[in-house]
């Protein structure tokens, strides 16, 4: 047997034989041109086969997310100056596969320089290039293994057409060599509930048909175990898929204690099952990849069907949250050398504030035609006055419950100030992480600092906490963190009033609530605060667990 080590990106645990991602077609030499038209037509007709076989993956994808990424792709590959310089490279005396390569290979380069948002679509520029220059050879598009049973995917990578498309009775569990937990192939890994490790490395030295098993808790690989481990395992796995199945009702510790668990969602189609409420509704993407903004009507449309849905529950609108890094043509903002430090979330309003005025206006048509108790709060506070003007145009708008997101650590420094205007916080940790630690999110390299185990960020959910207790105003955690079982006792032991994640991963943060008192979430929380590293705490929270669960059984 041979251990690998990754990051856990999604959890649970699977087993069985790996199976690589079919490779992208190779690009054969460069054909001289007798032709351009016909070469411009081959494109074309590329462009559109390929923009027709995303269309469909969406149609039929499982997650509203997944189907929004691939309608976002579908977008990219249908852009107009894609089609006009591949023209002028032909011009120029390239053949169709080569123009796509060259023209791609441009974008790809700007992309990487810009960082953020646009280095994460990096990868989608490649699978991109892979299906039109498949489509211009005529040649298979590449894409996921079938090789009539279940098994365990293995890429360098993965592209959200991919992902979107995964049968979780088929692909049992992912792992990459590359990416990192925040990118496209964990976020849709965790909506669909597939068991994932990123950032693996050595799992692309592992032979196709090697018996593996993966920890999307751990990140630990074991390439090389026997079949009755395999069966072990996945019979692990499914007793505890049907466990959950049956698990219901609200967050709550062993004596009692209310822990809500909310649901992350992006549209009315991410409701699935029973949830206490919406912790976080994302709703940039009924921006995305628009020339003109979503008008008033619109937008009143696209709430009130969420609304509608959980009469009586609470619902957390987050304002739009793009700008430098996550452009949207209609905004109209300028290069920025810096996007992540620059013109994004509430900031927009700076520049655009019709932008926010407008949504808010629809928020609140919305609100009224329901019974939903909705919640609005700001992405990239960075100051209490920032607060104190967002609190106040969402009072004027008729919204009466108004927070903000806690992304940069100088709010969580000052959190007791900036509840002394808002009515809530909610802690968005995977941007807190980046910038608590410089660290580039999209930059699988860094992926370590990014950890949500890191001390220093788990001293800043402490103080926002504290700050919460102090105030006596909620304080939730909406970052991709909430979804780790574990992670979810040390939040809970901190002061966190609630969890926000995707839907499926609810059913396991409630059992490892329900496992302990709020003294005992109080302990692991201890525990990980005085750990000097990610490695240490987790240890620290799994001898403290294991100690509070020997008592249990000895009672």
């Amino acid at each position: 047997m041979r251990e690998l080590r990754g990051i856990g990106a999604s959890p649970g645990g699977a087993a069985g034989p790996v199976y690589r991602l079919a490779p992208p077609p190779a690009l054969p030499p460069l054909a001289e041109t007798v032709d351009p038209e016909a070469e411009r037509t081959a494109v074309r007709a590329a462009v559109l086969a390929v923009a027709a076989d995303l269309t469909r993956r969406a149609d039929i994808a499982l997650e509203a997310t997944a189907a929004e990424v691939l309608r976002a792709q579908v977008m990219m590959v249908q852009d107009e100056t894609l089609i006009d310089a591949a023209d002028i490279a032909i011009d120029g005396g390239a053949d169709a596969p080569h123009a796509i390569t060259d023209v791609l290979a441009e974008h790809r380069a700007v992309f990487e320089a810009a960082g953020g948002y646009l280095a994460e679509r990096v990868s989608d520029l490649d699978d991109l290039r892979d299906r039109l220059v498949a489509a211009c050879l005529g040649q298979p598009m590449p894409g996921v293994p079938d090789p009539g049973h279940p098994y365990l995917l293995v890429a360098r990578d993965l592209a959200p057409a991919d992902t979107a498309g995964l049968q979780p009775a088929l692909v049992l569990g992912l792992v990459t060599a590359e990416g990192g937990p925040t990118s496209h192939t964990a976020i849709l890994a965790r909506t669909l509930g597939i068991p994932a490790v990123v950032r693996c490395p050595g799992i692309l030295d592992v032979a196709d048909g090697t018996l593996t098993s993966l920890d999307g808790v751990s990140g630990v690989v074991v390439a090389g175990v026997s079949t009755e481990a395999v069966d072990t395992v996945n019979a692990d796995r499914l007793a505890e898929i049907e466990r959950r199945a049956r698990s219901q009702g609200p967050g709550r510790t062993a004596d009692g204690h209310p822990v809500a668990l909310l649901a992350n969602i992006g549209s009315a189609r991410d409701l699935t099952g029973e949830v206490e409420g919406v912790g976080l509704f994302r709703t940039e993407l009924l921006y995305l990849d628009r020339s003109d903004p979503p008008s008033h009507e619109e937008q009143v449309v696209a709430y009130r069907d969420v609304f509608a849905a959980l009469p009586g529950r609470k619902i957390v609108v987050r304002t739009l949250d793009a700008g430098a890094d996550k452009p949207l043509p209609f905004l109209r903002l300028a290069d920025e050398p810096n996007p992540a430090l620059g013109i994004r979330g509430l900031r927009v309003a700076r520049q655009t504030p019709t932008v926010l005025t407008t949504q808010l206006a629809a928020i609140a048509a919305a609100a009224v035609a329901t019974d939903a108790d909705v919640w609005v709060m700001a992405p990239m506070v960075a100051t209490a006055a920032e607060a104190a003007a967002f609190t106040e145009s969402c009072r004027e708008h008729g919204l009466p419950t108004a927070g903000v997101m806690i992304e940069v650590p100088a709010a969580a420094l000052r959190a007791s100030q900036v509840l002394r205007h808002a009515d809530f916080l909610s802690v968005g940790t995977n941007d807190l992480s980046q910038y608590t630690f410089a660290a580039d999110r999209m930059c699988g390299d860094l992926a370590d600092l990014l950890d949500p185990w890191q001390p220093a960020l788990i001293a800043l959910l402490a103080s926002c906490a504290a700050a919460g207790v102090e105030a006596g105003k909620p304080v939730g955690v909406c970052g991709e963190s909430a979804a780790d079982p574990q992670f979810a006792l040390v939040l809970a032991g901190l002061g966190i009033t609630s969890l926000s994640m995707a839907p499926r991963s609810i059913p396991a943060v409630r059992e490892s609530l329900a496992a302990h008192t709020l003294d005992e979430c109080r302990q692991i929380a201890d525990a990980a605060l005085a750990a000097s590293s990610p490695q240490a705490a987790r240890a620290a929270v799994d001898g403290v667990v294991g100690r509070q669960m020997k008592i249990t059984v000895s009672h």
